[in-house]
């Protein structure tokens, strides 16, 4: 009897010291709904998974400055900035995208140190939906995380995350973390975050930022800040200029995913030695404006994807391969 109240004693303990480390043994979690997904391609045979971390479409008012998971229009502007991207990624992979209290537009109108409070929010959410991917539907399969813009920087700080580390582990293919900046800073405070350096290393970080050769300071590059980037036309990290030539095709996309419009050698562009974005070459600015307010003319922030399209979807295929070679 003594054995069994002992027995009875030790697994509640147990249980007090499981829930005194953050564990529970039945957490939910809202990610089990299907319909919080914008893509959830469960059923689906394919080589490796794609997390994908979509950009800002919520505009965001004076009062709130989140998007809601019950707000139904937003979330089919999410669906369709979503299927803009998808195309570059999910040949040989199947596909997820959580939707998520993604900070608004107007955040980013905010001071900078005003900001986190909306961003954690939506940071939340993006590392609740990863680990419940993680616990329920990878299998082991290699990830490739992408994102755009505040997309990107979601699948950033997922990468600086511990528990995310070590959940990852080496199933890291690559991370497309596009229209966002890093510093060495980062890198050096993260030390197991690495800049992609070529086009087919993996468990790398992929990142530019594109803008005319007269911009000096943007939103996500400040005047005075270097981030870290690769030319997506050559994937070379210095100044090399690489010639429109290279340029694969620029494909413009609608909501449905659809390419509407695909213009080969589009464009040429080199690395910003002082500013580590990307110079987009034979363009001119007037024909692709910045659209958001929070930019200005030359900055060709929501053309990251469009202008480098094919590019994008070669490396995609090129990385993905190199992985499965490594780890064969």
């Amino acid at each position: 009897m003594k054995k069994k109240i002992m027995s009875v004693f030790c697994i509640f303990i147990l249980l007090i010291n499981i829930s005194g480390c953050g564990i529970s043994l039945h957490e939910s979690s809202i990610y089990e709904e299907p319909e919080n997904w914008a893509y959830l391609e469960i059923d689906k045979k394919a080589l490796a998974d794609v997390f994908f971390v979509c950009p800002t479409v919520f505009g965001g008012n004076e009062n709130t400055f989140n998007m809601s998971l019950d707000d139904k229009e937003t979330k089919e502007a999410f669906l369709g900035a979503t299927n803009m991207e998808k195309g570059i990624y999910d040949q040989d992979s199947r596909f997820f995208a959580p939707y998520y209290r993604q900070a608004g537009l107007n955040v980013y109108e905010l001071e900078k140190n005003q900001r986190e409070t909306y961003l954690s929010i939506a940071f939340a959410d993006i590392k609740e939906a990863f680990l419940y991917y993680m616990d329920h539907y990878n299998s082991e399969k290699p990830i490739i995380l992408a994102g755009f813009s505040q997309g990107a920087d979601m699948c950033i700080r997922l990468l600086k995350d511990k528990q995310v580390q070590e959940e990852l582990d080496d199933l890291l293919v690559a991370c497309y973390a596009i229209g966002w900046s890093i510093t060495k800073k980062e890198l050096s405070e993260n030390p197991n975050l690495n800049m992609a350096q070529k086009e087919d290393d993996t468990n790398v970080i992929i990142s530019f930022n594109s803008e005319s050769e007269k911009i000096n300071y943007s939103l996500i590059i400040p005047s005075g800040m270097h981030t870290l980037s690769i030319n997506p036309l050559n994937w070379k990290t210095d100044n090399t200029i690489a010639q429109k030539e290279e340029n694969l095709g620029a494909c413009f996309t609608n909501y449905e995913g659809t390419i509407t419009t695909e213009i080969s050698q589009f464009t040429g562009a080199y690395i910003d030695p002082l500013r580590g974005s990307l110079k987009v070459l034979d363009v001119d600015p007037e024909q692709y404006p910045p659209v958001l307010s929070i930019f200005s003319e030359g900055i060709y922030h929501l053309y990251d994807y469009q202008f480098f399209y094919r590019n994008l979807q070669e490396n995609v295929n090129v990385r993905l391969n190199a992985y499965l070679n490594e780890h064969d």
